[in-house]
């Protein structure tokens, strides 16, 4: 009898050990779960806005849509796959190169040419438009996000640092104080004084027209904060002295001062001459 209850005890032992089949998938469901929770709260901002374009706001995707078929598919395709000879295509670009192209007149285009020249913006384009166009060509293929407000902030930037920037990086086509300048076949660096901190921002990450592309690990955010810091700097300054000249430097400066003096010295060559000829 004792052995029966030995063994009994033994088998009841046995049989509370074990565990449900469905136990570990269980478990490994728990793990997946707190693994993606954990990511979505230490992944970057950027990849975060990706995720809420892409699933959380529908609504915008939706409209976007609907504005991309009638205002942009003529040159970009229905499916902004592009067509050949007259647009790219836009998967891929992402939200900060809609934000940008659109809220600086740039697109859609008018008339094509070697460069889309700054212009005001198309009667339909505001705020909640760009959005919504933004939000659709980002659900297409991802690509830079609009930057954010703190991103931006010159107010947070270091001019000193920014300026060591943008004169390795930027005088040889827009200048030393951003007036922009002329480049090969038929294209030009616009000046930048038009343009508002978020747009040169969404210019450094996307590269428009012929400038590069300074993604993050060529340029920091903080380091293209500091640059937006000086070119805001720089168009506030005054110029006492009169005309900047374009702000090009001493060459220009001395040419119109050597054009000027010439024509002084002229002027007063052929005064002199006249009254010469009065006295005879």
């Amino acid at each position: 009898m004792a052995s029966i209850k030995e063994s009994g005890i033994s088998v009841n032992r046995i049989t509370a050990g074990r565990r449900h089949p469905l136990a570990r998938y269980a478990v490994l469901l728990l793990a997946l779960g707190l693994l993606g929770f954990t990511y979505t709260l230490a992944a970057p901002t950027s990849e975060r806005a990706d995720a809420a374009i892409a699933s959380g706001k529908a609504d915008d995707v939706a409209e976007g849509k609907k504005l991309f078929e009638q205002s942009c598919s003529s040159c970009h395709g229905l499916n902004a796959e592009g067509v050949e000879d007259r647009g790219p295509s836009l998967v891929g670009v992402g939200a900060a190169s809609v934000d940008f192209q659109v809220s600086s007149g740039r697109m859609p285009l008018a008339n094509p040419g070697a460069q889309a020249p700054r212009k005001q913006p198309a009667p339909w384009v505001n705020d909640d438009t760009v959005r919504q166009l933004a939000a659709y060509v980002q659900s297409l293929g991802g690509g830079p996000t609009i930057p954010t407000a703190e991103q931006v902030d010159a107010s947070k930037g270091d001019k000193a640092k920014g300026g060591e920037l943008f004169r390795a990086n930027c005088i040889q086509c827009h200048n030393f104080t951003g007036e922009g300048g002329a480049l090969t076949q038929g294209k030009y660096a616009p000046p930048l004084y038009p343009a508002s901190e978020k747009q040169i921002y969404e210019a450094m990450i996307t590269g428009p027209q012929a400038m590069p592309v300074f993604n993050d690990s060529i340029i920091t955010p903080e380091q293209k904060r500091d640059m937006i810091a000086y070119i805001v700097g720089v168009r506030e300054q005054k110029d006492p002295g009169g005309a900047d000249l374009g702000r090009i430097g001493p060459v220009t400066e001395g040419l119109v001062a050597w054009i000027v003096g010439l024509s002084l010295l002229s002027l007063a060559a052929i005064w002199i001459t006249a009254k010469r000829r009065q006295a005879q």
